[in-house]
């Protein structure tokens, strides 16, 4: 895309100019993932649900309680609240909810603040890792880390879930995308999916011996080998302080505010998409606090 962009004498100021073409496009290329991050935040939950309801009434000989195709490309986005069809009009990421006035069209309930928020962080961020990384293959390899993280993040804090039909995948493509060392050298990404998942199995196992319960999910455990598979061994010590420390910021503060008690678990999750993105943007030089 640069190069086209440059053959037409589009970008005549060198690098920094081609990096600021290359943030633009990621950012726009970010805001019309965002909206379908959005339907796979809200989706995606309610399909395991659907399933779960359904293999629980078939090994019981009763009728599956839900009927129809329901994925995420059907049946089309409704409003929850009168049902009435999205109309394409009104499915232009940011814009459509700055027009209607956070509202629906139909009914005029009021259109939650996370979607059009969804949009705009994954914006931003496609438009720090294009500047970053440019748009070749390591760029589009971290911005579909970043859309997988966005996703896990907001499915987990609604439902404290992190879906295997995500963090698996993204282990996958973490390998597969290291077979180059794209971002760390396969041997380092191997290892990192393996200490990943057992560091979290182990103080999960310690902590539960030793209380009698559960601080964590499994989900938590895959999330972490995908992000060691992604960023190396390496990375998992700062990434773990980094997650432990803003979830014990958080939580204080809920706490404080009363918006949650002491006993009451906080989802993970959120904290290690945001430690791996930071340790993403800023590498190895985040020990001495300096960016790219």
């Amino acid at each position: 895309m640069l190069e086209l962009l440059t053959s037409f004498g589009l970008l005549n100021d060198g690098a920094a100019n081609s990096k600021a073409v290359g943030a633009a496009i990621a950012a726009c290329i970010g805001l019309l993932i965002g909206s379908f991050l959005n339907v796979v935040i809200h989706r995606l939950p309610k399909m395991m649900q659907r399933e779960a309801d359904n293999y629980l009434a078939h090994e019981s000989g009763r009728s599956p309680p839900h009927a129809g195709r329901y994925d995420l490309w059907t049946p089309r986005s409704a409003c929850p609240h009168c049902a009435t069809a999205v109309a394409a009009r009104h499915n232009i990421p940011v814009l459509s909810y700055l027009l209607l006035r956070g509202r629906c069209a139909q009914c005029q309930a009021a259109i939650p603040l996370r979607y059009p928020a969804v949009e705009i962080l994954s914006a931003l961020i496609s438009a720090w890792l294009g500047w970053r990384f440019g748009l070749g293959m390591t760029g589009l390899a971290a911005l579909t880390l970043a859309y997988f993280l966005i996703a896990l993040s907001f499915i987990d804090a609604d439902t404290q879930l992190l879906p295997d039909s995500l963090t698996l995948p993204l282990l996958w493509l973490g390998l597969l995308f290291n077979l180059g060392g794209t971002f760390s050298p396969l041997s380092d990404a191997v290892t990192g999916a393996v200490a990943g998942y057992l560091s979290l199995w182990t103080i999960y196992w310690i902590f539960k011996l030793v209380t009698g319960k559960e601080g964590m999910g499994y989900g938590d455990f895959k999330l972490l080998a995908a992000l060691g598979a992604w960023l190396g061994w390496q990375a998992l010590p700062m990434l773990l302080l980094l997650a432990s420390c803003l979830g014990a910021v958080v939580g204080i503060a809920m706490v404080l505010t009363k918006r949650k008690t002491a006993q009451q678990s906080l989802p993970f999750g959120p904290y290690l998409a945001v430690a791996g993105m930071l340790m993403l943007l800023c590498g190895k030089s985040f020990l001495y606090f300096e960016l790219y």
